[in-house]
């Protein structure tokens, strides 16, 4: 935890936390400050479903567990921001899937590299793909750096997680066949849109319950979690979880609610 002075009974303590996570990021040249942009926009979208993991999300994540876990060759894909955050937990979920770990970045230096790299090997990364020369093979039809992957990792992935993401590497990615699932807070987003398993939520939140299912899911038969895809709709999922942002919108505009308590 970052040390900041937020009275503990303030309102948006947990809130303010994550703020402050994300700005010794930025400070440490871990995140750039587009990510703060990206965070705050996250942030809104997290006010309005009320800061909770509705049950359309928990489907999302329990779909997503399963398809890293039925994977040939899963890979969790990183940027600054989800270092920042949910270290620990991307390790956990390597761990408990067998799933690969790569950094791979919109802004690229060699230095935001070995940084985020360095983050997960403090806790417990026993290897991370993307960094320096590692990162020499390229996602065709993608001109950003984000086209730069690693020849062991993403380029080979059949099932690709790409949490906080841009919607033009999760359209590249569908295009080459792979499975990507993505967690952001804004069902409107490309990415969102273009997922093939979108789980609508705050990744603190979500992270943890990816490593739940993926403890209980872990141990059940092959067709137990190809039956949890073959049922899984993202659409209906994307749908259920815009219905809930509008009815939320729609309670606070009726009780003349103004949503954020800080």
């Amino acid at each position: 935890m970052v040390e900041v002075k937020i009275p503990r009974d303030h309102p948006r303590y947990w809130s303010l936390l994550l703020r402050e996570r994300i700005v010794e990021g930025m400070k440490k040249g871990v995140v750039v400050p587009q990510g703060l942009i990206a965070h705050g926009r996250g942030e809104c979208f997290d006010y309005i479903i009320g800061e909770r993991t509705w049950p359309p999300a928990e489907e999302a994540v329990k779909a997503g567990v399963a398809a890293f876990l039925l994977a040939k060759h899963p890979v969790i894909s990183v940027n600054g921001n989800t270092a920042v955050l949910v270290p620990r937990e991307i390790v956990e979920f390597s761990e408990l899937t067998g799933a690969k770990i790569e950094v791979n970045l919109f802004y690229r230096t060699r230095e935001r590299e070995e940084k985020i790299a360095q983050i997960l090997y403090e806790h417990g990364a026993r290897e991370v793909l993307g960094v320096g020369e590692d990162a020499s093979a390229t996602i065709p039809e993608l001109h950003s750096e984000r086209r730069r992957v690693s020849p062991r990792g993403i380029l080979v992935a059949d099932v690709v997680f790409v949490p906080l993401e841009d919607g033009d590497r999760t359209e590249a990615l569908r295009r080459m066949g792979k499975t990507v699932v993505t967690v952001d807070l804004n069902p409107f987003s490309r990415t969102a849109q273009k997922a093939n398993i979108t789980i609508v939520d705050n990744i603190v939140r979500a992270m943890p319950l990816m490593i739940k299912y993926a403890r209980e899911l872990r141990e059940k038969p092959r067709r137990e979690l190809e039956k949890i895809l073959e049922n899984y709709d993202n659409k209906k999922i994307l749908g259920s979880m815009i219905k809930i942002v509008l009815e939320r919108l729609g309670e606070l505009a009726e009780k003349g609610v103004f949503v954020d308590k800080g």
